[in-house]
């Protein structure tokens, strides 16, 4: 009897270091599938466009060339108007940053940080911005007007 209730005894302790390992295992895969998602969104955000180049003697094709093709464009009056809108990002130091930072949050919280990064990536996407250029007959800049600038 003795070693019956010992191999019954094993067996009790198979079973519970079974369950131990697949909740452990299930645990990690939870983390590794969750954690990251804030380090993907702060490293994909919007890059960080040069609004200097928004000023009078700009030629419309540097403008075009940063900010992409204006999201309207008509003449009146001879003269040319175009609006360009775009989303306002980081640099690429920033954006490494905010990854690295979000990644060691990670690692330290067993992915618990993602409960605070990824809201906080989602928050700070970027700022949306609106400009409407004036263009003299040469397609040079005479006059910037702010439209919206977060």
């Amino acid at each position: 009897m003795n070693v019956r209730k010992w191999i019954n005894d094993l067996l009790v302790n198979v079973r519970r270091v079974k369950r131990r390992l697949l909740l452990t295992t299930q645990w990690l895969v939870w983390v590794v599938v969750v954690s990251g998602c804030s380090v993907f969104m702060a490293a994909k955000q919007p890059e960080k466009k040069d609004i200097e180049l928004l000023k009078e003697g700009v030629t419309r094709t540097q403008l075009i060339s940063e900010f992409g093709a204006p999201v309207m464009s008509e003449y009146k009056d001879g003269k040319r108007f175009e609006i360009f809108k775009f989303i306002q990002g980081y640099s690429t130091g920033t954006k490494a940053g905010r990854a690295f930072l979000h990644g060691a949050a990670n690692v330290a919280t067993l992915g618990l940080w993602e409960l605070v990064g990824t809201p906080t990536e989602i928050a700070f996407s970027g700022n949306d911005m609106a400009f409407q250029v004036e263009y003299d007959e040469n397609d040079v800049v005479n006059e910037i007007t702010i439209i919206k600038k977060e």
